[in-house]
């Protein structure tokens, strides 16, 4: 039997994210939008995903789904061992906190936090043990260890990144999703956050799906997935 088509409690306790038959619907009643349909994805522990395909295809909406952003119609989802499909909001927020870590294209940086608080503060609010230790630690791994006190409006976009993937890392998660994280970012700037990223999952030992446009991007990854029209048309292992 195919690896999508086995039932989650058949799967091995490596798979990090096991996607099967999600579907995910917006809109009214009467104008639905059909986004996810139908769409079958694992990913084992430890390896890293990029998920590529045209704009409206579905990528940001499936990674929405499998970080618990976002509630699927229909379909079973286990990520990090959990069931995110029986899962209200509340339920899901939880169970992001200190297993899941984000990166967008936007940073998403609180502007009245420096990036010592914009990182700790999460931290601090998850339960964590020493927030502030830990956070000016991962500022100091990705390069900002003299820029603490600064606020985002004082940094660079480059450096801003850095303050998210920090703060994305700091609590050590099992999986980190990347939705366009060099998108906002010119050439250079954006390869050497690319190498930040597979540098620091590599040392947390962390499952990576990352969302892009870029072939470049996605050559760093162990597997290649291609979406179109809201489902996976194409595997390349």
């Amino acid at each position: 039997m195919p690896d999508a088509q086995r039932p989650l409690a058949a799967l091995a306790p490596d798979v990090a994210i096991a996607a099967h038959n999600v579907t995910l619907t917006l809109g009214s009643d009467k104008a639905p939008v059909e986004i996810l349909r139908g769409v079958d994805l694992e990913v084992p522990a430890g390896t890293s995903v990029a998920l590529l395909g045209p704009s409206g295809s579905g990528k940001s909406s499936l990674m929405a789904v499998l970080a618990g952003l976002e509630r699927a119609n229909g379909g079973s989802i286990r990520v990090a061992g959990l069931d995110f499909a029986a899962m209200d909001e509340d339920d899901l927020a939880r169970a992001r906190r200190g297993r899941i870590g984000i990166v967008l294209q936007a940073f998403h940086l609180l502007p009245t936090m420096t990036a010592l608080e914009n990182v700790a503060v999460p931290l601090e609010l998850a339960g964590i043990a020493d927030p502030f230790g830990r956070a000016a630690a991962e500022l100091e791994a990705v390069g900002l260890g003299h820029r603490l006190t600064h606020y985002p409006a004082q940094l660079s976009g480059g450096e801003q990144q850095r303050v998210a993937i920090a703060r994305a890392m700091a609590s050590e998660p099992a999986i980190i999703f990347a939705d366009e994280p060099t998108g906002n970012l010119d050439t250079a700037t954006g390869q050497a956050i690319i190498d930040l990223i597979f540098a620091r999952r590599a040392a947390l030992g962390a499952t990576l799906l990352i969302i892009t446009h870029d072939p470049e991007l996605a050559e760093h990854c162990d597997r290649v997935v291609v979406m179109h029209d809201g489902k996976i048309e194409e595997r390349a292992d």
